[in-house]
């Protein structure tokens, strides 16, 4: 239940973060709300997950997810670079997460 947890509070971080771009340093409302509701659940549910998890996996997990997240919400959606150098770089950002999920998991 943990890792579910954390999943869903990296994948809030992508919503947070892309909400704090959209809000225009907090001068929009609608998407400043959305940036405080993300944000707190975020944090929540990572808390909740750190109840079990090692803090160092899964804190790197969780802004892994919202690193790689926000990169691809990024180019798919924002239009942002999608240069093979940055693509390789989320690529390796991507098997990081993975890995230390792995040897989490092992140490268990």
């Amino acid at each position: 239940m943990a890792w579910i947890m954390l999943v869903a509070a990296g994948l809030l971080e992508v919503v947070w973060a892309i909400a704090l771009k959209r809000s225009e340093a907090f001068t929009r409302l609608p998407e400043t709300l959305v940036f405080v509701v993300a944000a707190l659940a975020s944090f929540w549910l990572l808390a909740l997950a750190l109840r079990t998890l090692p803090v160092g996996t899964g804190y790197a997990v969780w802004t892994g997810i919202g690193a790689v997240g926000a990169a691809i919400v990024g180019i798919v959606w924002l239009g942002e670079s999608a240069a093979a150098t940055r693509l390789v770089s989320i690529g390796l950002i991507a098997a990081g997460i993975v890995g230390l999920a792995l040897s989490s998991a092992n140490a268990h």
